[in-house]
């Protein structure tokens, strides 16, 4: 059995991050906006520090009445975490962690927002904890996205040319460098983004934000892909009651836009919403202002202010 690593609250980057113990293990938490509004609990993707979830985008959510929780996973960011090919725990775990979390937080019934694998991990939560879930977003996901299996045949495979991109070798960045970390990981989205990508500079930022934060990067983008998909709850899908708005854009290579359209179809009370022109990624800053008005609408009303 494997020994994972801790991370010591005096290791802590200044603000409002924190480290909460939750389902065996410390999870990282930062937070925008006063705990007397309703939570939003942000779920990042595969690999994934909560950094993804860009400061201004986080606070213009809090401006409209939101209070934030954003959090790294477990091998993401600042949160325990295991050797690089050798993660001791099961997706299972970070859909517990993700439950434990709201608990540990006294959340209540929480707004869930997903995104790609965090998506999945909302949908979990709706199913085996739905007294924890207020509403749902799911964002560039799926119905029952499964880590490590061919997605199901009803549903659009990748593009061919993020095929293409996934086949090609690409060199190991000296572990050493951040710059040639960074680079190597900006690189590997840039086949995933549509015709409204982040711009260059402000991907790179976010980038070198999350590289900064990681413990241990090389594990970070490594172990999440060596875990088992978890348990199959796609047959759940429509006993989901909580609202749930379906965010996806119609550039999408990794699951095309039919993959939103047959999530919004299975749950039983949701609203597709596209993106036009996004691909696998985060939300650029050019659909915040729409987004934003959205989200806020969709989990209580309110409109964020301009900043950030």
């Amino acid at each position: 059995m494997s020994t994972h690593r801790t991370v010591g609250d005096e290791d802590l980057l200044a603000g409002t991050e924190r480290h909460v113990p939750a389902n065996g293990v410390r999870i990282c938490v930062d937070t925008f906006g006063s705990p007397g509004h309703p939570a939003l609990l942000l779920v990042s993707g595969a690999s994934n520090s909560m950094d993804w979830w860009a400061d201004g985008l986080c606070r213009r959510l809090a401006d409209g009445g939101r209070y934030v929780v954003r959090y790294d996973h477990r091998d993401t960011g600042r949160s325990t975490g295991w050797p690089a090919g050798a993660p001791d725990y099961h997706f299972d775990d970070l859909v517990a962690d993700a439950a434990a979390l709201i608990d540990r937080l006294d959340l209540g019934a929480a707004h869930v927002w997903g995104i790609s694998m965090g998506g999945a991990i909302a949908q979990r939560l709706a199913v085996e904890h739905p007294d924890r879930v207020a509403s749902l977003t799911l964002s560039s996901t799926s119905p029952a996205l499964r880590i490590g299996k061919r997605p199901y045949p009803d549903l659009p495979p990748m593009t061919q040319a993020l095929m293409a991109s996934f086949g090609k070798s690409r060199p190991d960045p000296d572990w050493a460098d951040p710059d040639s970390v960074v680079e190597h990981i900006a690189a590997g989205q840039r086949p995933l983004t549509g015709s409204v990508p982040l711009a260059g500079a402000e991907l790179r930022e976010l980038v070198a934000r999350a590289v900064a934060r990681t413990v241990d990067i090389r594990a970070s983008l490594a172990n999440h892909w060596s875990i088992d998909g978890g348990a199959e709850y796609r047959d759940a899908l429509p006993g989901i009651t909580m609202p749930a708005l379906v965010v996806h854009g119609t550039e999408d290579p990794l699951f095309p836009y039919g993959h939103g359209e047959a999530l919004a179809a299975e749950l039983p009370v949701a609203r597709l919403l596209p993106l036009q022109g996004v691909g696998h990624q985060m939300p650029p800053r050019a659909t915040w202002d729409m987004l934003v008005m959205e989200v806020l609408s969709h989990t209580g009303g309110g409109a964020g202010k301009p900043t950030g």
